[in-house]
């Protein structure tokens, strides 16, 4: 993520029926914050995500509820990652009575089932098993904005981190199909055209796939390690990138590795074209 952030309201109605709050936490993984959105038009509404546990998060949701005179019916929540689950005991503690959702939950939470819908007064969610960026990853489409809240598989900013790239095409694959409008994502600003932005994440990942391909295809004294792959591909980027950079980078060498495009030297750690020398 080279390119300036957008500037983005705390507190923002970015339709008739959804509301983000931003989670009070940026930083270098995170852009602007997490992205919270309550969703509706009546007097009980849905929440999807809760930051990570931000005093300024709760502070600026009680906010919301208060001036819309709305409280929050459910919480749905997109991933495990702890910057969109960490907000969920201050909402509680706000709410008591509101029900928390996630796939694979646990303690009192409930489940989350691929195509279940989340319904209330001028919103009905649908819930979408996108696994890549984690493996219980759910997007949730707004039917009536034929919109879809991406979560961290697609951001408004930049691109994002996997944990299967195997799995991660696949989804981006999918989501695509699935709406028409915009794209809600769990990081940075809305994304007008959301089909557009995933096609751009498919063509991206595929270019960076085909760069670690013509980076192995050249001759290197001892073999290519990982890093000194991307040291080629991210020549441009600032250093402190390069190690973040580096597990993306290896997420596509193990998806070529399951393909039999590459191999790998346990011994030497580098990584070779399948049939060339890594001498």
């Amino acid at each position: 993520m080279t390119d300036p952030l957008v500037p983005l309201p705390t507190i923002d109605k970015v339709s008739s029926r959804v509301i983000r709050v931003l989670g009070g936490n940026p930083s270098k993984f995170t852009l602007q914050g997490t992205n919270t959105y309550i969703v509706g038009q009546g007097s009980k509404r849905l929440l999807i995500d809760t930051g990570e546990g931000k005093p300024e998060w709760i502070a600026s949701i009680k906010s919301v509820l208060k001036d819309e005179k709305i409280t929050i019916d459910k919480i749905i929540l997109t991933h495990w990652h702890h910057d969109h689950i960490q907000g969920v005991s201050d909402l509680l503690e706000h709410s008591p009575d509101t029900k928390v959702y996630k796939k694979d939950p646990h303690d009192d939470w409930h489940g989350i089932s691929d195509s279940q819908k989340f319904s209330t007064e001028g919103a009905t969610l649908r819930a979408f098993y996108c696994p890549g960026h984690t493996t219980d990853h759910m997007a949730l489409i707004l039917q009536e904005e034929d919109a879809m809240f991406t979560a961290d598989n697609v951001l408004g900013q930049g691109t994002a981190v996997f944990e299967d790239l195997s799995a991660y095409m696949k989804s981006l694959d999918a989501m695509s199909k699935q709406f028409r409008g915009r794209a809600y994502p769990g990081h940075g600003p809305v994304i007008e055209d959301g089909p557009a932005k995933i096609l751009e994440y498919i063509k991206h990942r595929k270019q960076r796939e085909k760069q670690v391909l013509d980076v192995l295809a050249q001759d290197k004294a001892g073999g290519w390690t990982s890093m000194d792959i991307v040291k080629v591909i991210y020549k441009d980027y600032p250093e402190n990138l390069w190690e973040p950079a580096e597990r993306g980078v290896l997420q596509i060498l193990e998806k070529l590795q399951k393909e039999g495009k590459v191999t790998f030297s346990k011994e030497k750690k580098t990584w070779a074209l399948s049939g060339k020398s890594s001498l």
